[in-house]
């Protein structure tokens, strides 16, 4: 679909290449078998999981500030739960939980055999509002480092997607062109409108099937790349 006009191929991080939900988890099942032994990791992340969704959305379009978003996401869903915690021991949770989160380093299926894929054809770079340390220790501990030119957060933007000065500071790094290049990513307003929006093209990662109102290429599976790159 794209093959021969592109050359620069821009990823999102979390939940279309790393594997945010499992690798969550994963810290929170540690942070509970050490601490808080009455609480069930799963039933806690089914919970979790919507309510840092929406925390993000606010922290996206500056709502929320880095520090309310740690504390929020778990606040709200422990009041969910009706779990008695102080705020003292939320802000630990908040520590812990940070520190474990970049040490598990799930994938998504296909993420390896797409980017040996691509690196072969393409320059590949990551945009993504992350937090900067945390995003490179995932990056780092995942072993996606080797296939990324360029890696733009937004705190080294001082913008979060969408707005177009985090795409316009990759682009600048990257050394690439709008014309030919494309972002590949799950949030549909992040990732895709706001990469539309700036004059790039995109490919919507849509792993759970929800409903598209967009007319953007859309895949379920990374490895559906190979059809469109």
């Amino acid at each position: 679909m794209f093959q021969g006009r592109i050359t620069d191929v821009f990823f999102d991080l979390d939940h279309t290449l790393w594997d945010f939900d499992k690798n969550s988890e994963l810290a929170f099942d540690k942070i509970f078998r050490e601490k808080y032994p009455s609480i069930n990791t799963s039933s806690f992340v089914k919970i979790y999981a919507p309510i840092n969704q929406a925390c993000w959305k606010l922290y996206q379009v500056d709502l929320l500030t880095h520090e309310e978003l740690r504390y929020k996401r778990l606040k709200d869903s422990f009041d969910v739960l009706n779990y008695s915690i102080s705020d003292e021991e939320i802000h630990q949770m908040s520590e812990d939980y940070i520190t474990y989160l970049p040490e598990n380093n799930m994938l998504f299926d296909g993420a390896t055999e797409i980017l040996d894929y691509l690196s072969e054809k393409y320059k590949l770079h990551i945009i993504t509002n992350g937090f900067s340390d945390v995003q490179y220790k995932k990056i780092h501990n995942s072993g996606l480092s080797d296939y990324f030119s360029t890696i733009t957060n937004s705190e080294m933007a001082g913008v979060k997607k969408p707005h177009p000065k985090i795409y316009e500071h990759a682009l600048s790094i990257s050394k690439a062109s709008k014309s030919t290049s494309i972002m590949i990513g799950d949030c549909i307003d992040a990732d895709v409108k706001g990469a539309l929006d700036f004059g790039i093209e995109a490919v919507y990662f849509n792993p759970e099937k929800k409903e598209v109102t967009l007319a953007v290429p859309t895949i379920h599976q990374l490895i559906e790349l190979k059809k469109i790159l």
